[in-house]
């Protein structure tokens, strides 16, 4: 029994947090041959269970604790699938390698039935009265604001948070206080 309203997973680049997703479901795969063998080979099992109790584990008491595990990845898999229990934020930058992976990982999640409908695009540089005369921010602007859109238009059914580039990194509890109110009231950029 867990007595968290929110648990955060920080997960890894887009090819580890799949695998982790997929776990449950591939755990779930090898309890399934294991048991089918199980119930082809008893003879053969209870043959070898004589050699295994003598270290002080019988073949039951093996299947028992797998069957316990498989019971618990059966939970987490059914959370994972479960919209009111689950929910996968993806975090991306307005570039194209990033908008590539969380396409990628948009796809994966829905082929595994895991909700997904938020996406934060952090590190946005918005073009200030600083950035006026300075040709790599308005060349960074100009490349981050094609993907922008391209965000909007593959992402129109999502609630997309768009986070300005910030000076510092987020450390600290007042640091996460600010960066939390980027994510829940929208960031209006300066004018130009």
């Amino acid at each position: 029994q867990m007595d968290y309203e929110v648990i955060v997973f920080d997960t890894a680049p887009t090819g580890h947090t799949l695998r982790l997703l997929t776990f449950p479901k591939v755990l779930q795969s090898t309890f399934e041959k294991i048991n089918s063998l199980k119930q082809k080979f008893s003879g053969l099992i209870t043959q070898f269970a004589g050699m295994l109790q003598q270290n002080g584990t019988s073949p039951d008491e093996i299947f028992t604790k797998l069957e316990q595990a498989k019971k618990t990845i059966d939970i987490v898999h059914a959370q994972f699938q479960d919209p009111d229990a689950t929910t996968f934020v993806c975090v991306a930058i307005p570039e194209f390698l990033s908008l590539f992976e969380t396409e990628r990982l948009v796809q994966e999640l829905t082929k595994h039935e895991i909700d997904t409908h938020n996406i934060v695009v952090n590190q946005i540089h918005y073009l200030d009265a600083d950035c006026k005369d300075c040709k790599k921010c308005q060349t960074r602007w100009k490349m981050q604001k094609k993907y922008l859109e391209q965000i909007d238009e593959l992402y129109e059914d999502f609630h997309v948070v768009k986070c300005p580039l910030l000076g510092d990194e987020v450390r600290g509890d007042k640091c996460l206080d600010n960066f939390a109110k980027l994510l829940s009231t929208p960031y209006v950029p300066p004018p130009k």
